[in-house]
């Protein structure tokens, strides 16, 4: 256990710019081998595209970004607040290297889609 939490204190230590400032969260992902490459979903309802970070280092997939509320104005007082807005990490590893794989990445209804391909899918 020691050994793979010095780990990832190692990659995010060597990943740029990483800033891990105030609380984070970390949202759920559902990962998916397929017979060309590995299909990744991340549940990330309000993070604009422009605020997500996507690394690949070896075996892992590192994912981070925050989540802003832009929507309240100055002056405003909350009532009730359940919705973390602040960075967010999320890091996955896989069970080879995917390292290389061309990936492909979208938004569908709140969900990061990401594709993960082996050979010479080209990169989007």
């Amino acid at each position: 256990m020691a050994k793979s939490i010095n780990r990832y204190f190692q990659f995010l230590a060597s990943s740029k710019d990483v800033k891990t400032s105030g609380r984070l969260w970390y949202p759920a992902a559902d990962v998916y081998s397929t017979p060309e490459g590995w299909l990744v979903k991340v549940e990330l309802a309000g993070v604009s595209a422009e605020d997500i970070e996507i690394e690949i280092q070896g075996n892992v997939l590192y994912i981070a970004g925050t989540r802003r509320d832009k929507s309240c104005a100055a002056g405003v007082s909350y009532h009730q607040m359940e919705i973390t807005y602040s960075r967010f990490e999320k890091v996955l590893k896989f069970p080879a290297s995917i390292e290389g794989a061309s990936i492909e990445h979208n938004f569908e209804n709140g969900l990061l889609i990401i594709r993960l391909w082996k050979g010479e899918k080209a990169k989007l």
